[in-house]
């Protein structure tokens, strides 16, 4: 059989403040190929050159990556402000459709950080702005200084609900975690369920209740070496099943494999 291709969603960049690209990282092709076993395709997230209808029939499932500018608070009723950072309209106006079209026809996605927020949103939920200004809540951004292995470092525990997907996934109600981001989830959208929060209660693992298809979707990059942590291993190869499924029986409901590798995770 063929290998499953993943389209990864690229994000528009200026490189050197002067020419404009869609790029993904290489750490996001890397997990795909090396751990979900798939062919990675990074899509010019932009309805320009792309339609959603072009993208289900050439895609066997979606990579919803992370990346800097976040989702337009318009799409789900709100004001921007100065805090709302940066946008990216072009992927909103493919991403979001995506999702949902992925959602009623079972086709697989991943979604990842703003990923994992644009499933929210897709399904009509809301964000807060900047979780570091909430009480109680901690620092979830990306350090501004030090290496790349300082910046992805773990940072924190994802306490999963008790018999729920992610338990069964990992064989662990309590997992550890990089941590990126400045946005996070404030109202859940319909069918959304959250079952991963981090210690301060920051949503952190989402799946959409009654898809037919893999839609488990995370706030952390476990993208960041992928084959060498447990945890990310775990995730990428149970999308992968989900992918070759999809290859192999197109339309029909997928059901997350009980017998997905658990090594030892961290804590």
């Amino acid at each position: 059989m063929r290998r499953p291709i993943i389209g990864i969603i690229g994000n528009t960049y200026l490189i050197n403040d002067q020419y404009p690209s869609h790029a993904g990282g290489t750490m996001n092709s890397e997990a795909i190929a090396q751990v979900a076993g798939c062919l990675p395709l990074i899509v010019p997230s932009d309805p320009r050159f792309v339609s959603v209808d072009e993208l289900l029939e050439t895609c066997d499932g979606f990579l919803f990556t992370g990346g800097r500018p976040n989702v337009h608070p318009a799409e789900y009723g709100e004001d921007e402000t100065e805090a709302h950072g940066e946008f990216d309209r072009c992927r909103d106006a493919i991403t979001l459709p995506l999702i949902r079209a992925c959602v009623d026809r079972g086709q697989p996605f991943f979604g990842i950080c703003r990923g994992f927020q644009e499933v929210n949103v897709a399904m009509g939920g809301t964000l807060y702005p900047e979780i570091r200004d909430l009480p109680g809540r901690m620092n979830h951004r990306m350090p501004p200084d030090g290496t790349l292995e300082e910046k992805f470092a773990i940072r924190h525990d994802v306490r999963f609900e008790e018999g729920g997907v992610f338990h069964q996934l990992f064989g662990s109600r309590r997992v550890r975690t990089n941590t990126l981001h400045g946005q996070g989830i404030k109202t859940a959208g319909s069918r959304i369920v959250i079952e991963g929060h981090a210690d301060d209660g920051t949503p952190e693992a989402l799946f959409i209740r009654d898809a037919p298809g893999f839609t488990l979707s995370v706030q952390w990059h476990p993208e960041y070496q992928a084959a060498q942590d447990a945890v990310s291993r775990i995730l990428f190869t149970a999308f992968g099943d989900a992918a070759r499924d999809w290859v192999a029986n197109p339309g029909k409901p997928f059901a997350a494999r009980s017998s997905v590798a658990r090594p030892e995770l961290r804590g």
